[in-house]
């Protein structure tokens, strides 16, 4: 891929769908016009693009680039939230670009099946984040409640005092352990109330440019009947978990349980 123009994936979608225009004006990472690939069942959304700066091996140097990684990354989800909110679609990851038309139609055909999956899957859902951050004091103070509470406050000042002392000792030695296992129980009962749910790696700080204490993010595929509900569940959790503050974040394109990426040729 060294010169001419590319295949840019942005999303697939079912045939069924094809009669849905495309949302008017809709441009992509090049400014180029998007347009439909039709493969049976399956239609790929994509965007010629110059091989020249899309192709595999000028793509290296510009991901390597912040600036331009950051405004061609929002190009392609600008796309893709535009496909989501028009109907199911299963949504690509960044940089999958195709020699011509004829390899992007392979690949759809020897993945109908993992396209026709992930198409059911995010039906009628739509995708959310729940971050968690913990608070080393007030997280520390609330397991030092609890222990307090099951140990028993023994008789006398002295005794209650000593008890909580050992109470709180002992929180401030678990305190990675306690908000693990917090995040874990917040984790499976957001699952409970989603069709799927992934943890996903904890953003760096220095990518995220904030200091706080996360110790969970996930994602969440969350039917659209329930969000109401899935929303409550996280105000819930975040008074039931004490020192423990929960993010709310979405809707989001189905990217974590799109669950098709394979190098394209």
């Amino acid at each position: 891929m060294t010169g001419g123009l590319g295949v840019w994936l942005y999303a697939v979608t079912s045939s069924r769908d094809a009669g849905r225009e495309l949302p008017g004006g809709l441009t992509g990472v090049a400014g180029e016009p998007v347009r439909t690939v039709v493969s049976d069942d399956l239609t790929a959304v994509v965007g010629s693009v110059p091989l020249e700066v899309f192709g595999e091996q000028p793509l290296r140097g510009h991901l390597e680039d912040l600036d331009w990684l950051e405004t061609t990354a929002r190009a392609h989800d600008a796309v893709v939230s535009a496909l989501v909110r028009r109907g199911p679609a299963v949504p690509l990851r960044l940089a999958t670009v195709f020699h011509d038309e004829d390899r992007l139609r392979e690949s759809l055909a020897e993945r109908r099946a993992d396209f026709g999956s992930a198409l059911a899957l995010v039906s009628g859902r739509t995708e959310w984040g729940v971050k968690a951050y913990g608070d080393r004091a007030a997280l520390t103070a609330a397991v030092t409640e609890a222990r307090t509470a099951k140990a028993g406050g023994g008789t006398g000042a002295g005794a209650a005092y000593l008890a909580r002392r050992r109470a709180q000792l002992s929180a401030q030695e678990t305190i990675e352990r306690d908000a693990a296992e917090r995040a874990e129980q917040i984790h499976t009962r957001l699952v409970r109330h989603a069709a799927a749910g992934r943890r996903q790696a904890l953003t760096d700080p220095a990518v995220s440019g904030r200091r706080d204490w996360m110790v969970l993010n996930g994602t969440y595929l969350v039917d659209d009947s329930s969000t109401e509900d899935f929303a409550e569940t996280v105000s819930g959790l975040g008074v039931e978990f004490p020192g423990i503050r929960l993010e709310l974040t979405g809707p989001w394109p189905p990217y974590s349980f799109a669950g098709t990426e394979r190098d394209p040729p």
